[in-house]
């Protein structure tokens, strides 16, 4: 075995005997086993390094399954989980979009679908019952000494506080009210936190009430009130559990009024008001409208002029005064009403308007004339013959009574 020179490697030749230079180019032996050794130990890694992988797969896959409940491990046949390859492929990242055999979930209908109608059901549950204003039928569920609870079909029932209960003052509070007793009550405030609301019976009387007055007057009805009481200007009364108003001046006699209390008054409707609350009621109006009921559209009346005013006359129907209005006092052109009827004279006309909510009775003598103008030129001739003509009218007034 020849000894290796350390001058071989440099470019520079040593003096001396060329045979010394010419030496045997020197080789590296490798051994045949010692590469299979290595190639052997490589092997045992990549295995090693596989196994390690699939292990860590497998705890993984395991993890998946201790994840799931109890249930779905155990109801094997509603969800299964199923792994069909046993080594994935390492050399691109796992797609489960790729590969829905190797990772499947079944489901159940129950679990993942629900039923509509029984949504809207629970929503239509919360929603809540009883907005302001609002009328509902209840039955009373618990009596308390300021209250009453009564079960309107919310989630909670509705409150009716001692005073709400009724009109004026209640002594016989748990005798009145007795559990189960159905009643309509009137939601005066919204739900509070509770989703309870204050209901009051009280408010929906009076609100009744005032539905009733309304009509009444509207129809030009009369009422009989019991006074109560009395200021300076004018009395106090109760009707319908609403508190009248009947001013002095109309009363038929107002120099004594205080003598009226304790007694009973036919009144008629002056003014009906429930936003305000004002109730104001009229003796003297009552007597008038009892006079309107003998009036009827087409009838011939006589009366006294008893103030002339720049629209028309008003004339005196014993007790009552009517409006001749100057659009119905001639088909004629007139310059002055005065040229044709004054103060204090007695004259004829037709009623041709009836309105007993306003006590107002309009009166017609243009429909008396035989030509335009007439009552002008010819006013007596018009006066004497006032009856045979108002025959002739009376249709118009009927038919127009039927039209209403």
């Amino acid at each position: 075995m020849g000894v290796s020179d350390k001058n071989a490697q440099n470019n520079t030749q040593p003096k001396g005997n060329k045979k010394d230079l010419k030496k045997p180019i020197q080789v590296l032996h490798i051994s045949k086993k010692d590469t299979q050794k290595k190639s052997h130990e490589i092997q045992n890694e990549k295995t090693n390094s596989q196994e390690k992988i699939e292990n860590e797969n497998i705890a993984i896959k395991s993890q998946i399954i201790n994840g799931k409940s109890g249930k779905e491990i155990e109801k094997s046949d509603e969800k299964t989980i199923v792994f069909n390859n046993p080594k994935p492929d390492l050399n691109r990242p796992l797609n489960f979009s790729e590969q829905n055999n190797d990772f499947e979930l079944e489901r159940t209908v129950d679990e993942f679908d629900f039923d509509e109608s029984a949504f809207l059901e629970a929503l239509n549950a919360n929603e809540p019952i009883g907005a302001t204003g609002e009328t509902i039928s209840g039955k009373v569920i618990a009596i308390e000494s300021d209250g009453l609870y009564v079960d309107i079909g919310g989630k909670a029932p509705g409150y009716m506080p001692k005073k709400e209960c009724g009109l004026g003052v209640i002594t016989n509070f748990k005798e009145k009210f007795s559990l189960g007793l159905e009643m309509e009550v009137l939601v005066i405030k919204e739900q509070n936190a509770d989703g309870m609301v204050t209901v009051s019976a009280r408010a929906l009387i009076l609100r009744q009430s005032w539905e009733k007055v309304s009509s009444s007057a509207k129809n030009g009805e009369l009422v009989d009130v019991l006074i109560n009481g009395f200021n300076r200007g004018g009395l106090t009364c109760d009707l319908d559990g609403l508190r009248g108003f009947i001013p002095r001046s109309q009363l038929e006699n107002g120099q004594d009024h205080q003598s009226f209390v304790g007694k009973n008054l036919k009144v008629a409707f002056l003014e009906v008001n429930p936003e305000s609350r004002k109730l104001v009621l009229s003796e003297k109006k009552a007597s008038l409208v009892s006079k309107f009921k003998s009036l009827e559209l087409g009838q011939l009346i006589e009366g006294e002029v008893l103030a002339v005013k720049p629209y028309g006359f008003f004339i005196d129907l014993g007790g009552a005064s009517g409006l001749l209005h100057q659009s119905s006092l001639t088909n004629g052109s007139i310059r002055s009403l005065r040229e044709i009827f004054r103060e204090g004279e007695i004259i004829k006309a037709l009623i041709s308007e009836i309105d007993l909510e306003k006590g107002r009775i309009g009166l017609n003598t243009a429909l008396l004339e035989n030509s335009a103008g007439e009552l002008i030129i010819d006013k007596q001739k018009v006066m004497q013959e006032a009856t045979e003509r108002a025959l002739k009218t009376k249709a118009l007034f009927d038919k127009k009574e039927q039209d209403k």
